[in-house]
């Protein structure tokens, strides 16, 4: 009984179904409909793909091979994936246990951790922007251009600190009202 158990999980895992629940090819039309608009916004295909198939299963944990089974992609596809996502701090990487196989897990707070890094590469940008002024001058017409656009930045990084604040408790509160369904 314990073996059939192990089958049907193992199968599932390789399905991407629960348990003969879902329709695995629903799931794998999502999959690649949320990769091509994460494409049109500017991220690599492949990662594009490994992130969807990631973000769409129950555990947001798979291996090498279950994402390569999974998008029907070479090993060494998943592998230049799952480096530029783990570059990117979209997935990060860990050790099965008992074995030396990585495992690619997404987080439940992605998105909030992506928009936090976007913090300090919009101050750095500052920076930079604030030397542009200065260099180009504040009265010169690509002066003015440089600072309309710092400000739009200083106007970003204001509003994203209070969103991120409200993101959070909205978070903590559908949180709360899951455990108690």
């Amino acid at each position: 009984m314990a073996q059939q158990e192990q089958q049907k999980a193992q199968e599932s895992r390789q399905t991407g179904q629960d348990a003969g629940s879902r329709d695995a090819e629903a799931i794998s039309a999502f999959v690649e409909r949320f990769a091509s608009q994460l494409v049109d916004a500017g991220m690599p295909r492949m990662p594009a793909r490994v992130f969807a198939c990631l973000l769409a299963s129950d555990s947001g944990v798979l291996t090498s091979a279950e994402l390569g089974e999974r998008l029907q992609v070479s090993p060494a596809a998943v592998s230049g994936a799952v480096r530029y996502l783990a570059q990117v701090n979209m997935v990060s990487r860990e050790r099965e246990p008992g074995s030396r196989r990585d495992r690619y897990r997404v987080h439940s707070d992605q998105w909030y951790e992506a928009l936090t890094r976007r913090d300090s590469i919009i101050t750095r940008w500052e920076v930079t922007l604030r030397d542009g002024i200065e260099s180009l001058g504040e009265t010169s017409p690509a002066g003015h251009r440089i600072g309309e656009t710092l400000a739009f930045f200083e106007f970003i990084q204001g509003e994203l600190t209070g969103m991120m604040e409200r993101w959070r408790n909205h978070r903590d509160q559908l949180r709360a009202d899951t455990k108690e369904s």
